[in-house]
């Protein structure tokens, strides 16, 4: 992830943002009882940036030396490496497996997780950003946010020099599908009825942050249309409030040009929101789908 990125995962994880408060996903009254295990009390990319002060004050010195149409600040090197400036390992299961589980059981589960984090993928405590264990969701979940920063031998200037390397914890699909089966060991040997996820499975996921951006964009919409459907209710409402005497017969009734005008508006609205239900549920199924899968 970007740095960018990093602030964004950081607001996330720390329940910073304030449209939590009305997200029906996010129980926020719960949120007091997330469970930190590796906490954090300042921002995610100001934390990076103590994280990784040797690597900002190697680079700065390397930069002295390059010619000047070739020196790049800490902050443009970093953007080189897309996607990898830090790495955030999800932990969950289904909603079964955390039944009849209270605080202390979760704390146990979430600490067998961070085991694997240092025993299997190799990271150091030293790497780990924030780990903390959501249960404000309907499924408890592990957030680790690890730097991926390595000190590593370059051939070039015979020295040790430092990087930022996601291979050299996940090299491949291989060792990916390894990793999962070591995992699946782990908590298996610690009495967790955990089954293994299907290996080789071919489905394709949609990747979490395109989820997430198509659902802000549903969500955001469906806000939209009911903001003007109720100011369309309200007007109308206004308006037979100052409508004369409506005439009616066996075949007709009469009223004021404005208040058939707005009648007209709340039909419009209305026929919006029907027409894009099947939409929604589109999204719903493609949402609970990957959940599902993961």
């Amino acid at each position: 992830m970007t740095i960018n990125n990093l602030a964004q995962v950081g607001s996330h994880n720390k329940r910073e943002k304030k449209a939590y408060n009305s997200n029906p996903a996010i129980k926020i009254e719960l949120s007091k009882d997330n469970i930190e295990l590796i906490p954090l009390d300042i921002k995610y990319v100001k934390r990076f940036k103590e994280m990784t002060k040797e690597y900002e004050k190697e680079h700065s010195e390397r930069m002295k030396t390059e010619r000047s149409e070739r020196r790049k600040n800490y902050n443009q090197m970093l953007d080189r490496f897309k996607n990898v400036v830090a790495d955030e390992l999800l932990f969950t299961a289904t909603h079964k497996f955390f039944d009849n589980m209270n605080k202390e059981d979760i704390i146990t589960w979430g600490n067998t997780c961070m085991d694997f984090v240092y025993r299997n993928l190799g990271y150091t405590k030293e790497q780990v950003l924030h780990a903390t264990i959501h249960v404000d969701e309907s499924t408890p979940h592990l957030h680790c946010v690890v730097v991926l920063l390595v000190k590593k031998y370059d051939n070039r200037t015979k020295t040790e020099r430092y990087t930022i390397s996601k291979k050299q914890y996940i090299r491949d699909k291989l060792h990916l599908s390894e990793l999962q089966d070591k995992y699946h060991k782990r908590l298996t040997n610690k009495g967790y009825d955990l089954e293994r996820g299907i290996k080789g499975s071919n489905a394709v996921y949609q990747n979490t942050r395109e989820l997430k951006k198509t659902t802000r964009y549903y969500e955001q919409k469906v806000e939209v249309m009911n903001k003007s459907l109720n100011n369309a209710m309200i007007d109308f409402e206004e308006k037979k409030k100052t409508t004369e005497n409506t005439f009616i017969d066996k075949e007709y009734v009469k009223v004021k040009k404005d208040t058939f005008k707005s009648m007209n508006n709340v039909i419009k609205e209305s026929k919006k929101i029907i027409e894009f239900h099947p939409k929604m549920e589109q999204l719903f199924e493609k949402v609970d789908t990957f959940t599902k899968s993961h």
